[in-house]
Formats: structure tokens, C-alpha cells, sequence
């Protein structure tokens, strides 16, 4: 009898972890889930800053531990370049990272945001290509 019991409590367990599985997560309403992300700061942000003073903003951004992708092309490359330099400084103190996902556009993530992969430029391409063409003389 002790053991018809154990047994069903481990059956009734198993159909707990079952129901309350990935079922819920999919069958949340839109509503609910930009809610959801509100509060945790699961937001993808994609910003196109016009002048560097908007760079504050973009940090106003990773602060909240939301993610940003960031457009540099409506600035002069002197901008991008400042831009980029106040990022790097607080992606560093925030513990996120930065990675470059094309011609002037950049993706800055908080500390709870992993990145995986790696987008290669076709210039980097082209560089290793010539490397492998070249013969190495003694």
C-alpha cells in the first residue's frame, strides 16, 4: 500500500512538470508578454542616433537590461566615432558586450543578454582570402 502511494505521488508530479511546461509560455497573450517585459527588461530597442547627446540614451537603455541595436549612419563618422567610445565605456561598466553586425550599426547587450555566433564582414573575407593566396619565401 506504501508503495502505491510513492508511486503516485511521483506520477502526480511528473504530470505538474508536464503541464506547467513550455505550453504556458506560448500560449501568452501579446498583451501579457510585452507586460512581462516591462518588468524584466527583455526589449529589443533599435535606435538611429542623429547627434552624439543621444548616446545617454542608448545607456538609459542597457541600465534598464534591455538590449540595443545601434545605427551609426545618420552621424558623421567623428560622432559614430565618440558614440561608440561612451558605449564601450558603459558596456564595460555594466558587464555587456558590444559586437559589430554590420557597416556602422552595432549591437550592445546588458549582462543578462547571452550572444551567440559571430557576423563576419566582407571585408575580413578578403582579407583572409589574399592570406591564403599568398606564398610564404624563405
Amino acid at each position: 500500500m506504501a508503495l502505491k502511494k510513492l508511486k503516485k505521488l511521483f506520477v502526480d508530479e511528473e504530470e505538474n512538470i508536464n503541464n506547467n511546461g513550455e505550453d504556458d509560455y506560448y500560449n501568452v497573450s501579446a498583451d501579457d508578454a510585452v507586460k512581462e517585459a516591462d518588468k524584466t527588461g527583455n526589449k529589443m530597442i533599435l535606435l538611429e542616433p542623429r547627434a552624439y547627446s543621444e548616446s545617454q540614451q542608448i545607456a538609459d537603455h542597457l541600465k534598464s537590461r534591455n538590449s540595443v541595436v545601434v545605427n551609426l549612419k545618420r552621424v558623421t563618422s567623428d560622432q559614430a566615432k565618440r558614440i561608440i567610445d561612451f558605449l564601450s565605456g558603459c558596456i564595460y561598466a555594466i558587464g555587456g558586450t558590444m559586437q559589430k553586425i554590420g557597416v556602422g550599426i552595432y549591437l550592445c547587450t546588458p549582462k543578462n543578454v547571452n550572444v551567440q555566433g559571430k557576423i563576419t564582414d566582407d571585408s575580413e573575407k578578403a582579407k583572409s582570402k589574399d592570406d591564403e593566396d599568398y606564398e610564404w619565401e624563405n
